[in-house]
This record gives C-alpha cells, sequence and structure tokens, in this order.
C-alpha cells in the first residue's frame, strides 16, 4: 500500500479495495472542532476517494469539492453516493494537474484523509492547499502514525519529524487522537521566512564542491530536506581530480538516484565565500535534462526530496547557505535577503530549460484573451506574442495567478531602501499597446530603456524570426536577474547591456540607420537626445512621459529632429534613474497634511499659503456634469500646459477633517500670489448604474487671489468640455533643447524640459481672457 503511481491506484479501487472506514471519533472531532459556518460552507476533499468522508461532509451542511486522480475511485464514489447532494467529484491530481476546477474563491475547510503520506512534494502541496484556504478557514489531515501502524505497513505513516514539519508555517496546529489516527487541524497559514544557515565546522584548509540545480517538467526546483534539519540542493564536495560538472552528475545519481549526462550539466556560476572560517569555493552547475525516477538511496542524510515552486522559497525556513545562494545565481529574487558571497558568472553557452506546468498555459491563455477582447492587441504577432512568452518565468517570485492577472496589476521586482518600487513587470494591457505603437515590420532591431526580459522577449517575438533586442539598463541587480532569466527561458534575440539607458545604447550594438523602434519601460520627465538621435527616420518611440506629473504613454514618430506624437495611453511606470532624473519640487504646508508638487515650471508664489488654507474655502461650480466612469485624462494635459501655476496636490487623508475635498489628487491645482484653486469632482446624481450616475466639476479654492484663480480654472474646464473633450489629445512635437522659439510651431505652448522643448497644438488657443494667460500665445512657455 506504499504504491503513488496512478494505475496502481486504479487498480486498487476497480478491484473495490478500500481505505479504513470513517470513524465515529472522527465525525465527532469535524463536528467540535471545524463546525459549519453559519449559512454553509465550501470544502475541499483531496484524495477523496470512494467519497465517505466528502460525502459526510455533505450531509452536515458543507458544498464539497471531492477530488481525486484515480476514475475508478470517482466512479465507486458516484455510485455508492448517488443520493447525495452538494458534492462535485473532480478528477484531478493535485500534486501534477491544473486546478482549474477549483473554486478561485477558496474554501472554508480543506481536508485530506489518509492520502498525506503518499504525496511526493509534501511541502508544495500543503502550502498551496494553505493558500487556497479563505480568511479563517482550517486544513484538517488524517493520517496514520508510526507508533500505531505496524512495521510493514509504516510506508503509509508519519513520524513525529514528519508530523512537526506538516505543521511548520502554521499559526496554529492542534493535533487530536481518532482512535489512533493523527486527527490535525491547521489553521492560519504563516510559512516560516527563508534563513541561510550553514552545517556543522568542517576540518580543513578549504573547501571545494558542486551543487546541482534541477527542474522538473513544471519548473520546480529539487530540494532535499536533510537530516540536519534544513533543504539542500543535490551536490557535494568534488573528489581528486573530478571537474565540477561531474561531480554534480555523480552527486545527483547517489543522492537523487536521478540520471543525467555529463553534456546536459553546465557549469554556470562560481561563488567564493567561507563556511566557519575556512575559504569555500562552489560551483553551480544547472542541469537541463535527466532521467529515472526520484527516490532516497540516503535515507541517512535526507528525510526525502521534492521539487519546490519557486514563488514559494521565499517562505521554506532553513536552507543551507551555498544552497541559497545557488538558487539565486539562476533566479536572482526569489529568495530575499541572502548573505553577501562573491561569485563569477560563468558565460558558457547552453539551451534553455523548459518547463511550466498545465495551470501556467491555461492562465496565460486567459491572460492573452482578456489583453485580445480590450481591444489592446489587435495584430497577431502581438497576440501570439502574448500566448506564447512565458511570463512567470521572469516574475518567478509570484504565484502563477499575479504572474498571469490580466488587469492593471503589475509584478514587482525589486524596491529600494524606502520601499519604492524601481522594477516591475508591467501590466499586460500596457505592455501589448506600447507593442503594437512601435508598428514593427519582421526582423525589426529594437532599443529597449529597463530591463526585465519579459517585455524584450515579447517585442522580440513580435519582430519575428530575425528580429532582435537590445536592453539596457542602469541596476547591476537587474541586469544580471534579466540575463539569467533569458538564459533559462529566452529566444536568444536579447541582448542585456549594464549602463544608465537614457544614454542610449553602445555604439556597436546600433543598427546601421538606427533602432527600427525604440520602448522606454521607465517614467521619464525628458526625452534623451540619445533616444532620438539612435532611433531611424520614420521609427517609432514610445516612452512614458510625465507631463505636469501626468504620466502618458506616448508613441513619437521620428522626422528629421523632430519627434511627432501619434499615440496616448494613460500609464504608470517606475521612476527613471541616472543622469536625466529630475525630482519635483515640494512644497509642505500644515504639518504635512497637504504637499504641493510642481513637476514642470518655476516655484510657484506660496508665501501666505499656509494660512489660506486655514481660511475660509470658496466653491465655484464649473456646470460641467461627467458621466460615472468618464474619462477626463485630456482634462488634466489641457489644464496644466495652459494655465500658470499649475502644479499637483497630495493630502493626509488619514485625519478625521482633511483639509482638501476628496479626488483632490487627481485633478489639476493652481497655486499664485499665497492662494490655491483645485478641481474636484463632486457627485449630483446616483444612477442606477455608473453610466447614469452624473458628477460636476467644482472649483474649490483658499485665500485673496482664490476665487480669481478658481475662475480661470472653471472656464479652463468648460474650454475643455466645448473643444478638447470631442477631440482627444493635441498634437505634440519634440524639438530639440536648442531650437529657437521662432522655429517652432505657432500657436502652440510649449513646455520646456532639460533636453527637450514640447510643443502642444490644442484644436482652440490659450484663453488668453485669462489674465495670467494673456501673454501665453504662439509658442510660450508654461
Amino acid at each position: 500500500m506504499t504504491y503513488t503511481e496512478r494505475d496502481a491506484w486504479e487498480q486498487h479501487y476497480g478491484e473495490g479495495k478500500g481505505w479504513r472506514r470513517l470513524g465515529e471519533r472522527e465525525r465527532h472531532l469535524f463536528a467540535e472542532h471545524v463546525p459549519v459556518p453559519e449559512g454553509g460552507g465550501r470544502a475541499l476533499d483531496v484524495g477523496c476517494g470512494t467519497g465517505e468522508l466528502a460525502a459526510h461532509l455533505a450531509g452536515i451542511g458543507y458544498s464539497v469539492d471531492a477530488v481525486d486522480f484515480a476514475d475508478s475511485a470517482l466512479a465507486r464514489a458516484r455510485e455508492e453516493h448517488a443520493g447525495i447532494e452538494g458534492v462535485r467529484w473532480l478528477e484531478l491530481d493535485i500534486e501534477r494537474g491544473d486546478p482549474a476546477l477549483l473554486h478561485a474563491e477558496g474554501y472554508d475547510l480543506i481536508t485530506m484523509r489518509l492520502a498525506y503520506p503518499f504525496l511526493t512534494d509534501r511541502g508544495r502541496i500543503i502550502r498551496g492547499l494553505g493558500e487556497r484556504l479563505r480568511g479563517g478557514g482550517t486544513l484538517v489531515v488524517i493520517t496514520p502514525v508510526v507508533e500505531n501502524t505496524p512495521a510493514e505497513r509504516r510506508g503509509i505513516a508519519l513520524d513525529e519529524d514528519e508530523l512537526t514539519l506538516l505543521g511548520a508555517g502554521w499559526e496554529t496546529v492542534e493535533r487530536l487522537d481518532a482512535d489512533g489516527l493523527a486527527f490535525l487541524v491547521l489553521r492560519g497559514p504563516c510559512p516560516p521566512a527563508t534563513r541561510a544557515v550553514e552545517k556543522r565546522p568542517t576540518i580543513g584548509h578549504a573547501l571545494t564542491g558542486a551543487l546541482a540545480v534541477v527542474t522538473d517538467d513544471a519548473g520546480r526546483v529539487l530540494l532535499g530536506r536533510s537530516t540536519r534539519g534544513m533543504l539542500e540542493l543535490p551536490g557535494g564536495k568534488t573528489t581528486g581530480p573530478e571537474d565540477f560538472a561531474a561531480a554534480a552528475v555523480r552527486e545527483l545519481a547517489e543522492e537523487t538516484g536521478l540520471m543525467a549526462d555529463l553534456s546536459d550539466a553546465f557549469v554556470v556560476t562560481m561563488l567564493v565565500d567561507d563556511s566557519h572560517g575556512v575559504p569555500r569555493l562552489t560551483a553551480v552547475v544547472r542541469i537541463t535534462a535527466w532521467t529515472g525516477t526520484l527516490s532516497n538511496p540516503e535515507p541517512d542524510k535526507f528525510n526525502r526530496w521534492e521539487f519546490f515552486d519557486l514563488h514559494a522559497l521565499a517562505c521554506v525556513g532553513d536552507m543551507f547557505a551555498p544552497a541559497a545562494i545557488a538558487i539565486d545565481s539562476v533566479w536572482p529574487g526569489v529568495i530575499p535577503d541572502l548573505p553577501p558571497v562573491v561569485s563569477y558568472p560563468i558565460a558558457a553557452e547552453r539551451p534553455p530549460v523548459p518547463g511550466e506546468p498545465d495551470e501556467a498555459a491555461r492562465l496565460r491563455q486567459a491572460m492573452a484573451q482578456m489583453v485580445i477582447d480590450g481591444g489592446w492587441a489587435p495584430s497577431e504577432p502581438v497576440r501570439d506574442a502574448l500566448r506564447t512568452v512565458p511570463r512567470h518565468r521572469f516574475a518567478p517570485e509570484a504565484t502563477l495567478a499575479d504572474a498571469y492577472d490580466g488587469s492593471d496589476r503589475s509584478v514587482i521586482t525589486r524596491r529600494d531602501d524606502t520601499g519604492r518600487a524601481i522594477s516591475s513587470v508591467s501590466a499586460a494591457w500596457l505592455q501589448a499597446d506600447m507593442l503594437e505603437s512601435l508598428r514593427l515590420r519582421p526582423g525589426a532591431i529594437v532599443y529597449e530603456a529597463g530591463s526585465g526580459g519579459y517585455n524584450a522577449e515579447l517585442i522580440a517575438h513580435a519582430a519575428g524570426p530575425n528580429g532582435r533586442v537590445v536592453s539596457v539598463d542602469i541596476d547591476p541587480w537587474v541586469v544580471r536577474r534579466t540575463r539569467a532569466f533569458l538564459t533559462e527561458a529566452g529566444s536568444g534575440a536579447v541582448s542585456v547591456v549594464e549602463g544608465d539607458a537614457a544614454l542610449g545604447a553602445p555604439a556597436n550594438l546600433v543598427p546601421r540607420g538606427g533602432f527600427d523602434g525604440s520602448m522606454i519601460t521607465y517614467n521619464c520627465w525628458d526625452v534623451a537626445p540619445a533616444w532620438r538621435d539612435q532611433l531611424a527616420e520614420g521609427g517609432h518611440l514610445v516612452l512614458p512621459l510625465s507631463i505636469h506629473g501626468y504620466t502618458r504613454a506616448v508613441t513619437l514618430q521620428r522626422r528629421g529632429d523632430v519627434l511627432h506624437a501619434r499615440n496616448w495611453t494613460v500609464c504608470g511606470f517606475v521612476r527613471d534613474r541616472g543622469v536625466a532624473t529630475r525630482p519635483s519640487l515640494v512644497l509642505t504646508f500644515t504639518d504635512g497634511r497637504v504637499q504641493v508638487h510642481v513637476h514642470d515650471g518655476p516655484p510657484p508664489q506660496s508665501e501666505g499659503l499656509e494660512e489660506a488654507l486655514h481660511a475660509e474655502r470658496h466653491e465655484l461650480p464649473t456646470g460641467v456634469l461627467l458621466p460615472g466612469k468618464s474619462p477626463y485624462d485630456t482634462l488634466q494635459i489641457y489644464a496644466t500646459t495652459t494655465l500658470p501655476g499649475a502644479c499637483a496636490l497630495t493630502c493626509d487623508r488619514a485625519t478625521d477633517t482633511p483639509l482638501l475635498a476628496p479626488g483632490a489628487e487627481h485633478l489639476p491645482a493652481l497655486v499664485a500670489e499665497g492662494s490655491l484653486a483645485y478641481l474636484t469632482c463632486v457627485p449630483r446624481h446616483q444612477g442606477a448604474t455608473p453610466q447614469e450616475s452624473r458628477h460636476e466639476f467644482v472649483v474649490w479654492s483658499h485665500g485673496p487671489a482664490g476665487p480669481a484663480m478658481a475662475e480661470r480654472l472653471a472656464q479652463c474646464v468648460r474650454d475643455w468640455d466645448q473643444h478638447i473633450r470631442p477631440t482627444g489629445y493635441p498634437q505634440m512635437t519634440v524639438h530639440p533643447a536648442a531650437t529657437p522659439d521662432h522655429d517652432l510651431p505657432a500657436d502652440g505652448v510649449v513646455v520646456d524640459k532639460t533636453a527637450s522643448r514640447l510643443v502642444f497644438q490644442w484644436p482652440t488657443p490659450p484663453p488668453a481672457q485669462h489674465p495670467q494667460a494673456a501673454a501665453l500665445t504662439g509658442g510660450d512657455r508654461v
């Protein structure tokens, strides 16, 4: 009864065999310790067999999903419990199958009766089940224990060490007795943070060894739970003149029973550190293919071997320090807070390593379809890239569900010391939209500023077999990580360079005539000259450009030295770093409760604003009504580029009496003469649907000049409603900073940056009747 293969179980149940019957003591413990939630609950019975427990749970009020991988078990369950309502009998291999049929909203109770000892990857499965629990949910594991099991059947029982491991990572573990079975009630999954630890001190002048990094066909990494109480990679010391790759292959076979050919073993990094003061040199050997059946030939050294999801490696408890660092060399970032080590990456040519679970393929297709249905990917090359490139392999620290979230969610991959995101995998719809805006032809060569791997591979895939991408990033860690992921899962069409991306690509990587397209993947205050200079005539540059603090992904087409705007998309990205970085001016008032942010233009006349914020507030309705969820993104750009003193506001909303009206942070504001005027959106009619609801733009103002400023801002909103809102974004051109005024388009509004001059040609001239804007015509500056 220690078999784990599906065929053996099919035969077991097909021959009419079963398991120990559900006892009265077990029924009593369920009733006492996991009563049905008020109004009913949802339960998942894993390894349901012939369904006795599932039927019992349904009988006491649960809606039950009962899963097993043996058809013969499920057939008997349906037959023996035909009169039971509230049970879905589902065929699912909980270790290898795609859990698409399980309820996405989770379960109040998950049970595993007499099945846990048969799992191969026990830790991974228990963690995954914990992630499926609703808040306050419970996992119940019922299992034989060694002390109550005859010696010949102890292969299906757990000893005390295994029981301790089973309960690790849960806030509460209650162990009860069910007539000799352990009845474990686990609540509050909280996997322990991974900690790099050392073994006992060794004797010698130096240590040399090799560690094998092995993954299964789902991309999970092999780790052993050693008798020392830590997780380890296969590996050990070298013997005599043995090379590192050969040592890794030998140790893999000796410790796990898996066989690899030396031609499939690649030394990828050499690690240099010390163990209790003894110098240590460790080779990280990536095994790209293997055969055999996973076993445990050395039980005196290891309790068991199992494959772990990469996203779970941050919370697995103690791990042998060289193993943790070796994993980081292949998948940088999956294990945080590792000790420092000197590493020497080896530029060895090796093939990508395939492997992903069925769930990843399904979620990728669903994400692609969501993006396509949203209208963000009209072309077949971009659609095919979304369906093909494995996004999760460039964000291994994220769960599959998070990696393939097709909504606005990005995956943060790096933060600075303040917690601010500085690197991420952007939302899929935005990547598709920017990629479409490049308008690539087959074989295009593209420049990417800001690396990560996934976006570059999307570009390369859309550009076809002869396409190529040059990606530059200023962060050495991001570059190392991107190169590692491209080696694991890339196409070979992406080159990654460490450098300030605002300076462009190295000259030797710039194609003759320039790049066919360029994509900037971080928030830019300015348009770097190198991006224009290295772009081919007629080529497209797509970048998230900050205009008075509002970011738009703008598509610019090169015509000589001038870039012409072709498309605008509202977006948000991590901030730029390097020579082009320009922090905004921040003025703080009322003890930090109100902040004024000036992103473009000179500092405002703010003397007296502190007193004004505490004085009487004036309210001026604009008369402009907006249906619910209607966009007003063009208003943000129009108001801030045509009105002097434009700025943005933030307010402390944690106080009981915030000084600014709700929504002020998202709409334009003016500061001048010690006064403030800002827009807000006030509900006027609550309809049955958002589209039937109505909101009005209202200007609130403070200070002596507030009413006059409010009138200017209100008139701007009315002009926008009449002239801009129906037509959308303006014609915009980007000129070199040295361009004189007389060479700029007439009747344009100019926003001057350090390296460029942005000229906006709105459908109607800026309102000259505004006293402070009377002179702002014909290429004047804001």
